[in-house]
């Protein structure tokens, strides 16, 4: 071999479609027949999976390919088909499509369902209800929450007895001429618009020491009482000394001008004050006084109780 030529049909001279040229044809190209190439040419193609390394021998025969996925395959053989084989039925899958399976329980499902819906309709049923009950329970306490004018003994009509009632009823008022009269205090009846008998009522109270006194009989029972004092002023705010069986009673009994009266015009000054003292089962002693310090310049008319701390 000389430099330059590496002799013929060497492997990299192999041209697979030599045999379709003239001067392959020249060099004696043949077509393919189990191999590429001139005549002698290596014979590199080979089956997939026909060679071997390693092995002496022919090379074993490659496995069936197998078939299209979903389409039937030649090869394969049902189990039921082969010698002593039975057939054998589909096993109940849990819970999937191709059988009943034990999946849940729709029926106890619904049950459990329709029970929490009505569980919350009671609920909301008894909020309902609940807080109409505090509704009406708040316009009760409303209206019965005790005022300056209410005590905290039991209302005639809750709690007491026809006879009770009547001995409220019959609490006595006294007219001016049935007082005792004490200082300077007098009766007259110059002016008119006295409610008591006659329309005589008390005058000259204006001075220190000046009163009068009711001696009360038959007061049912201890416990918080009003005793009323009508009279009459025309000036600025009067105020007199109140004593209940012979103890001064908190404040100065207030004889304001609430008749709005002017001018000495004692007819048109007519009006009422009261007080809630707590008296004691039978008789009793209350006087109005002028002492010192007091504003006194009224005319004094009529003394009534009613029973609790009321104001009319």
């Amino acid at each position: 071999m000389t430099p330059g030529n590496n002799g013929a049909s060497t492997p990299e001279d192999d041209d697979p479609f030599g045999y379709l040229y003239a001067d392959g044809q020249a060099n004696g190209a043949q077509p393919p027949s189990g191999g590429y190439g001139y005549p002698n040419s290596v014979n590199r193609v080979r089956p997939v999976g026909t060679r071997q390394y390693g092995q002496q021998g022919s090379a074993p025969q490659a496995p069936p390919q197998q078939g299209v996925y979903g389409q039937p395959n030649a090869h394969y053989a049902a189990p039921e088909t082969l010698p002593g084989a039975t057939a054998q039925s589909p096993q109940p899958g849990r819970g999937g499509h191709g059988g009943r399976g034990r999946g849940p329980n729709t029926k106890v499902l619904l049950i459990g369902a329709i029970a929490v819906v009505a569980a919350v309709v009671i609920g909301i049923g008894v909020a309902m209800i609940s807080g109409d009950d505090e509704d009406k329970g708040g316009d009760d306490q409303a209206d019965g929450t005790p005022t300056q004018s209410q005590t905290s003994e039991p209302s005639p009509t809750a709690s007491s007895s026809a006879g009770e009632q009547e001995e409220k009823a019959e609490l006595p008022t006294i007219d001016a001429k049935a007082l005792r009269l004490g200082g300077t205090a007098s009766l007259a009846s110059d002016v008119e618009g006295a409610q008591s008998d006659g329309g005589i009522y008390v005058a000259n109270l204006n001075q220190p020491g000046a009163s009068v006194t009711w001696t009360v009989d038959d007061i049912p029972k201890d416990g918080a009482y009003t005793v009323f004092v009508r009279y009459s002023t025309t000036d600025e705010p009067q105020s007199m000394t109140l004593t209940v069986n012979g103890k001064e009673f908190g404040n100065k009994l207030n004889m304001d001008n609430w008749a709005r009266a002017e001018d000495g015009d004692f007819s048109k000054g007519w009006t009422k004050t009261y007080a809630w003292p707590t008296l004691n089962k039978g008789t009793n002693t209350i006087s109005v006084s002028c002492n010192d310090g007091d504003k006194c310049n009224v005319l004094l008319d009529q003394l009534w109780l009613k029973e609790g701390q009321v104001t009319k």
